[in-house]
């Protein structure tokens, strides 16, 4: 196959991918390089695909060049969770690596994963070893293939909620890669003798063009944000029951500045399939983009631009083809909200689950604010589940009334019981940025609850603390916080410097439009400012922030990823 892919024709990552015998590359040799925190510039691609990002601490930076020395190197390491549900002693392991390893803190991914953030080369196969003895794995959280699968956090709630999760479960075992790279280069399996007999029968030899992301939601919440996806399954309930899944294709968050031919999408439904079809319909999406997405322009290569250079009916066509037999049409559906609901609340078999706010999903421990000890504690005397959420908090679930009364002196011991937060702040997002992100322009983790407060001051005085409104920040065009999807957005154009983009709407079905380039923080408020005040004079009754702004013509909607505006 090699000697007929003109490989100069071709982003340099796919010749990378296919020379890597299934995901090996040279990381034995890279971890074993004592000379260097970092690994060859080749392994820094393919150990995405083990669930890593090669970092370096930016705050260091011009101090480390001034002393001669290299950057600073860490690891990012992203565990894969399905539904994002763990055991106690799971989430126990985790911390502890987290303490041994990395930085002290879990990060919460908006994909309902966690992040170690800190570790260094000589740690990484430690830390990857001690996940695993607890069950967990990194294998296919980052890279070019198909990556956590999301869904409603919350499988206590009903045995309907419980279906949702195992069919999020059982796609991502099925698309798994079937090399056992992983296990050689980590976990010390004995190595194949000819690994290039290796075979992935949904992958290839070069595995896709860009990474995949799959989602199932069961309405009347989007809390997946499952129009974000490149293929989502939206659960439909009829008679207690549920009875298939309208599928989705083609969402994608990330975009480029500077490159108009680059946006944010929306997913689109393509048709009804039934429960037992769910597997191989994701396969077949999956292979469709396989064999036609972009491989020479890594920018243009995710499944929404595939669907819009060939047409949603093509790529419908093409899906059909391989399945043998057509999609039923779709089903009505409706979604009230795309943000977590806080606080507790009782499941069909009458135990208890308390949906807690992360701040930026980052678990610490910082003065009297003690989160990390708390759940700890909690993991250690409490029987139940622990579920991250796609909004970056935490659902601690399944508990007894009685294990809810311990839940609660245990958050109140460690200062962290849940009190009154704005409904701005409770439902929104922020992306790591910098200090360890080397795509990052501008801050997002560390300066949104900053800027909340600052914004919550105006809200205040007009009588909408607790009005909620999603608010979203990343460090750059992206997406991993799904800013676009917000009511109000905010893009990291450089230090200080954010695009202002509103008017998405409350339950994550539209995109958001660009309302003020380059802002700093005293702009931002005073833009702001009046569109709160004539939302609080002028909104109908019902009427949701996103909604308002574009029925005022602050902005006007974006009825399709094409028209997006950077």
């Amino acid at each position: 196959m090699s000697d007929t892919i003109n490989w100069a024709e071709l982003s340099e990552v796919e010749k990378l991918k296919y020379d890597s015998n299934y995901l090996r590359g040279t990381l034995v040799e890279s971890l074993a390089n004592p000379i260097t925190g970092s690994i060859a510039p080749g392994d820094t691609q393919i150990s995405k695909f083990h669930g890593m990002y090669q970092q370096f601490d930016r705050d260091l930076e011009k101090e480390r060049k001034r002393q001669k020395l290299e950057p600073a190197y860490s690891f990012l390491i992203r565990v894969r969770v399905p539904g994002g549900l763990v055991t106690p002693k799971q989430w126990l392991q985790m911390d502890s690596l987290s303490d041994q390893y990395a930085n002290h803190t879990l990060k919460l991914t908006t994909r309902q994963a966690f992040q170690l953030h800190g570790v260094i080369k000589t740690n990484l196969k430690k830390t990857i070893q001690g996940m695993n003895a607890a069950l967990m794995d990194t294998i296919a959280a980052c890279g070019d293939v198909n990556r956590n699968v999301m869904c409603h956090p919350n499988p206590a709630e009903s045995e309907l909620h419980a279906e949702v999760y195992d069919t999020a479960r059982r796609i991502s075992e099925h698309l798994l890669p079937s090399t056992r790279a992983y296990h050689e280069i980590w976990l010390d399996e004995k190595l194949v003798a000819d690994s290039k007999k290796d075979v992935e029968p949904i992958y290839g030899d070069r595995y896709l063009p860009r990474k995949f992301k799959v989602a199932v939601a069961i309405p009347p919440y989007n809390d997946s944000d499952i129009f974000s996806q490149d293929l989502g399954f939206i659960a439909i309930v009829e008679n207690s029951q549920i009875v298939g899944y309208n599928v989705i294709v083609g969402g994608g968050m990330g975009t480029t500045f500077g490159m108009p031919e680059t946006y944010p999408r929306l997913a689109e439904i393509i048709g009804f399939c039934l429960p037992e079809q769910v597997l191989e319909v994701a396969e077949k999406v999956v292979l469709v983009q396989r064999d036609n997405g972009n491989r020479q322009n890594r920018k243009l290569s995710r499944l929404k631009y595939t669907i819009d250079n060939h047409g949603i009916a093509w790529f419908k066509s093409e899906v059909e083809k391989l399945l043998g037999y057509a999609f039923q049409e779709p089903k009505p559906y409706t979604f009230t909200r795309n943000g977590d609901r806080m606080g507790w609340t009782k499941g069909a078999d009458s135990n208890w689950s308390l949906t807690l706010f992360v701040e930026g999903g980052r678990v610490a421990d910082r003065g009297d604010f003690k989160l990390k000890s708390a759940l700890r504690e909690v993991a250690k005397k409490v029987e139940g589940q622990f579920i991250l959420t796609g909004n970056q908090n935490l659902v601690i679930a399944n508990v007894s009334a009685d294990g809810k009364t311990e839940v609660g002196e245990i958050l109140k011991k460690y200062g962290v019981l849940p009190g009154e937060i704005s409904g701005l702040r409770k439902n929104s997002i922020a992306c790591v940025a910098l200090n360890t992100c080397g795509l990052a322009f501008a801050e997002a983790e560390r300066y949104l609850p900053s800027l909340i407060t600052k914004i919550e001051s105006i809200l205040d005085q007009h009588g909408l603390f607790q009005d909620e409104i999603v608010i979203r920040m990343t460090g750059c065009p992206n997406g991993c916080g799904r800013p676009y999807l917000a009511e109000i957005g905010f893009v990291g154009k450089s230090e200080g410097h954010y695009n202002l983009y509103l008017g998405g709407n409350f339950n994550g079905t539209r995109l958001n439009t660009l309302y003020k380039e380059t802002l700093t923080e005293d702009e931002i408020l005073a833009e702001l400012n009046p569109i709160i005040a004539d939302y609080a004079q002028n909104r109908t009754d019902g009427e949701k922030f996103g909604d308002f702004v574009i029925r005022k013509k602050y902005v006007n909607a974006t009825l399709k990823g094409s028209d997006f505006k950077h």
